[in-house]
């Protein structure tokens, strides 16, 4: 599992497997959010497989999915009111990009400086430049 930091609330990686849920939570990650749809790869554990792994590991268990290049602002505002809880979390799609690009959303949403988030994003290796065009406040 490949985890890269955002910032010191929120780490992404690549789609994860029900068995890294307890060195997630050994981490002091609180909620595990998940942004691929239910059945992306058949190689994926289900949502329930996931958040039953999640709650045996003590992590509380989140979907918002979507497909690449159709996060809404609705998915963003389900993230923010996640960001707003304090837990630190830890969000997964097939690369990242997609959770990475809904912090980004969030984040804006929530008054952040974009170039700020662009430089935080960049750092982690992902582009978040078409959520800094269309996200607003």
């Amino acid at each position: 599992m490949d985890i890269k930091k955002l910032d010191d609330q929120v780490s992404v990686s690549e789609h994860i497997v029900c068995d890294a849920m307890s060195p997630l939570a050994r981490s002091g990650v609180q909620v595990v959010v998940c942004n691929c749809p239910e059945g992306e790869s058949e190689a994926h554990p289900s949502y329930v497989e996931m958040e039953q792994a999640a709650l045996e590991a003590g992590l509380k268990f989140l979907a918002i999915p979507f497909t690449r290049g159709r996060m809404t602002r609705e998915h963003c505002e389900t993230f923010r009111g996640v960001l707003q809880g304090g837990e630190k979390i830890h969000a997964f799609c097939r690369t990242g990009n997609r959770s990475s690009q809904l912090w980004a959303g969030a984040r804006i949403m929530m008054g952040a400086d974009k170039k700020q988030l662009h430089s935080q994003a960049s750092a982690a290796g992902f582009d978040i430049g078409a959520v800094l065009l269309t996200v607003e406040a």
